[in-house]
């Protein structure tokens, strides 16, 4: 190559790279409105009133004690065992969802009950078993739980709870709690017989009150049910009760509190466009 073409050569190069560079920078400054532009709607949304609240009710609120004793006592009175029993409550819900098969949550814990039982060389019969679940029928709320409920219905959220419950059991249990008249509606995935935190779970309840997912947000004291709601596009509040802990591999919620009153604090302070 003559040192003229040499010369050329690398004018062209050089010209390619300046051209490759400019372009570059203005690709990217075409993109930056968009990417400020989506940042600021999230930050909007962030600061906006979500138009329906779904609450989780079993441990969010109401108060799981007096089921925790008579679980202990079926189980030899090893209440250490509860949380060996409700993850494998869980994880069988999560079985019959994939596996396309539906079973009552209650008859779930029943039967996963009597597993861990089983494991642990203690006979328990199918009316043991249930008999030991039937205080869920009649808990309390936390303490926590009904002052903060009237502060955001008087602020003029709609409230509706979402469990996994069947729907005669989360009836009996807003009844027996004093808290029916605070919500709008008792949702139960009953209906759709696939379990939280399935996303088609979140998507059904979102449906079903006309609102769109981004201006729904779970209130809940489970870290896998915050994830699921996430996942779906929906909001999320965690009530972070003890031992309670979300799940570092998912997205995380905008309200993070130890109790629900401060739960509500936070969502009385969001704007005022809740009920349009």
């Amino acid at each position: 190559m003559s040192p003229a073409q040499e010369s050329g050569s690398v004018n062209a190069s050089g010209h390619s790279r300046r051209y490759f560079l400019a372009a570059g920078a203005g690709i990217a400054a075409g993109m930056l409105p968009t990417l400020v532009s989506a940042q600021a709607q999230k930050g909007a949304t962030m600061n906006s009133r979500p138009k329906c609240l779904f609450f989780d009710v079993n441990e969010t609120l109401l108060d799981l004690d007096a089921m925790k004793v008579s679980v202990a006592e079926a189980l030899g009175g090893r209440a250490d065992l509860l949380p060996l029993w409700f993850t494998t409550m869980l994880q069988h819900s999560l079985v019959a969802t994939v596996g396309d098969h539906y079973d009552d949550f209650g008859v779930i814990g029943a039967a996963t009950l009597q597993m861990v039982a089983r494991n642990q060389g203690i006979e328990l019969s199918d009316e043991a078993a249930k008999q030991a679940l039937a205080p869920i029928r009649s808990l309390p709320p936390h303490p926590d739980v009904k002052p903060a409920l009237e502060q955001l219905k008087q602020a003029g959220y709609r409230m509706v709870t979402l469990t996994n419950s069947s729907q005669a059991g989360v009836d009996e249990q807003m009844k027996n709690a004093g808290l029916t008249d605070l919500f709008e509606v008792r949702l139960s995935v009953e209906e759709l017989q696939m379990f939280k935190p399935h996303s088609h779970v979140y998507k059904w309840a979102a449906r079903k009150m006309n609102v769109p997912p981004e201006d729904c947000m779970l209130i809940a004291a489970h870290g896998w049910d915050i994830a699921g709601a996430l996942w779906a596009g929906w909001r999320g509040a965690f009530v972070a009760r003890p031992g309670a802990q979300l799940y570092p591999l998912a997205k995380q919620p905008e309200i993070n509190e130890p109790d629900m009153q401060r739960v509500a604090a936070q969502l009385l302070q969001l704007g005022t466009d809740c009920c349009s």
